[in-house]
């Protein structure tokens, strides 16, 4: 398991460090611009308006959690958290490789100062501080760009002191997390582990050691038989590579993060004393106690439909997200007005939203009816990202008009391109006997 463990953690860290540098039509492919409320997400634009997306989004993974952590407990936090990849499969292996084991660690602690010490020491943390920057100008990297952070980088510190100041002040605390805080953020600051008592029921799939088949403990000994007794030999094996110091034959507990250490160390000790594998292994409370096998539990069943539901939400709003967002309204509290050369004015209210990475020049058409269209004020330009809200003026020959609302098109265009469509109505007076029917 750790060695699967070491390669899940490596195609991990490669997609963490290679998708900063992937651009999709010139644009980054994710991109998390918080300031300036810019998400890019697979090449696709998000900002503001797209906010019922985003809502529906995070109620989904919440939703997906709650199922996910009902379903197979904490696999998350031993497997794809980042707090515990970079903890483990970067941090405490270089730690492993200057200063030994957990024995020999304790050892060089406990040792006085010496040169080797001083030096296994220093390199250690000069390492680490070294990680922690590389680290913190990758997640830099997602907020403001590659590109931006590569100019930050190779431009004179002078130019970017502010920049500078936070990405210090964010090495700093990845280096303090990794050096020192460790495994207290998964005990203390996160509330995943606070709600495994919520999510978790006794046929959720965890890291369990099987307490019908291991006890009573009690030392092993060569000459002695395995009638009257457990598979436990009171090794302590389990205790001693567990990160976050608890002993998994007390039970399900908030501290243990699923990384599997005390399974390999179990299965190492059962190897060499013959019995089999699996005395703390992925399992459910039930089926370890009642010998039931794995079943999809009725709480299950119910998050999976709700999932479902929001994801098929989700679905279809993406699948009919439209790279521009078009609002044609008649002001409200006017009525028509009467203009020169017999003809008959309303004024329209207009929203565009540009959704695109592109600046886009829109002009407006009258589509099925003669008459005449007027913006009021300059020409409708839309920056990237762009929302504006402008007014224009429809005017159409008296004569023509039949009835008091009349239906029409107006079209929204891009030089050639039309964009959209936009049915809208239009008022005029009512007809003095004579002049027509309405």
């Amino acid at each position: 398991r750790d060695s699967a463990r070491i390669v899940v953690s490596a195609v991990l860290l490669l997609i963490l460090v290679v998708t900063p540098f992937i651009k999709l039509n010139g644009q980054p492919f994710i991109l998390f611009d918080f300031l300036n409320r810019k998400f890019i997400l697979f090449g696709i634009l998000f900002g503001p308006h797209d906010f019922h997306l985003f809502v529906i989004a995070m109620i989904a993974t919440v939703v997906f959690i709650i199922l996910f952590t009902a379903v197979f407990g904490r696999i998350f936090c031993g497997w794809a958290c980042p707090q515990t990849i970079f903890m483990e499969m970067v941090f405490r292996k270089i730690e492993y490789w200057l200063e030994g084991d957990a024995k020999d660690q304790r050892k060089l602690k406990a040792a006085p100062w010496s040169g080797t010490k001083f030096f296994k020491k220093s390199l250690k943390h000069v390492i680490f501080f070294a990680i922690a920057f590389f680290i913190s100008n990758i997640f830099l990297s997602y907020i403001i760009g590659m590109d931006e952070l590569l100019k930050i980088v190779t431009d004179p510190p002078s130019e970017h002191l502010q920049g500078l100041f936070a990405i210090t002040v964010f090495s700093g605390i990845f280096y303090f997390v990794f050096s020192y805080f460790r495994e207290q953020v998964c005990t203390i600051v996160c509330p995943y582990g606070r709600l495994q008592g919520v999510l978790l029921d006794r046929d959720s799939i965890v890291i369990a050691y099987d307490n019908i088949r291991g006890e009573p403990r009690r030392r092993y000994r060569k000459d002695e038989g395995w009638d009257n007794r457990g598979d436990c030999i009171e090794c302590y094996q389990c205790v001693e590579v567990c990160p976050t110091g608890i002993d998994i034959r007390n039970g399900i507990q908030l501290e243990c993060v699923n990384c599997t250490a005390c399974i390999d160390a179990c299965d190492d000790i059962m190897d060499k004393i013959k019995r089999p594998r699996g005395l703390i292994r992925y399992a459910s409370v039930n089926s370890i106690e009642k010998k039931t096998k794995w079943k999809f539990t009725p709480r299950a069943i119910g998050y999976s439909a709700l999932l479902t539901v929001l994801l098929s939400v989700l679905i279809f709003l993406l699948a009919n997200r439209t790279d521009f967002s078009v609002t044609i309204l008649r002001t409200p509290g006017l009525l028509f007005q009467e203009q020169p050369n017999n003809m008959i004015s309303n004024i329209y209210d207009l929203n565009i939203v540009n959704k695109t990475f592109d600046e886009i020049p829109i002009s407006l058409k009258l589509e099925n009816i003669n008459g005449e269209l007027k913006l009021v004020g300059k020409e409708i330009v839309i920056e990237p990202q762009g929302n504006i809200d402008t007014k224009f003026l429809v005017l159409l020959p008296k004569d023509e008009l039949k009835k008091m609302n009349t239906s029409f098109e107006i079209g929204i265009y891009d030089g050639n391109n039309l964009i959209k469509k936009v049915t809208t109505s239009f008022l005029a007076p009512l007809k003095k006997k004579g002049e027509g029917s309405l």
